[in-house]
């Protein structure tokens, strides 16, 4: 099993720290990838979103700064700093940035 990566050990840190906005983009950042689990770092621009897709395993999204919105299974939800939401697996969901967003996602396969 891979560990963490592209990330301090054994050092306090701010998440949302760990990772920047690009103009008209949406950046990632990994964290762990291993067959049992992915943890990824997020960084929205407003109006910048990844397209309806599923994923093999439940998808928890834990927002770290701003606003975005979270659609699963046609059905939007409103998430903002602080807040949590699970996107089941193999349904289809989609995430938008409804302004500047940060969130980590953990995947656990």
């Amino acid at each position: 099993m891979v560990g963490y990566k592209n990330i301090a050990k054994k050092e306090i840190l701010e998440l949302k720290e760990q990772i920047a906005y690009q103009e008209g983009q949406v950046t990632s950042k990994t964290l762990v990838q291993n067959p049992a689990v992915s943890v990824t770092l997020f960084a929205f621009e407003k109006d910048e979103e990844i397209s309806t897709h599923e994923s093999g395993g439940d998808a928890m999204v834990t927002v770290l700064e701003g606003t975005g919105r979270i659609t699963i299974e046609g059905e939007e939800y409103i998430v903002t700093e602080g807040q949590t939401i699970v996107m089941p697996a193999r349904k289809p969901h989609a995430v938008y940035g409804k302004e500047r967003f940060k969130m980590l996602l953990m995947v656990v396969f």
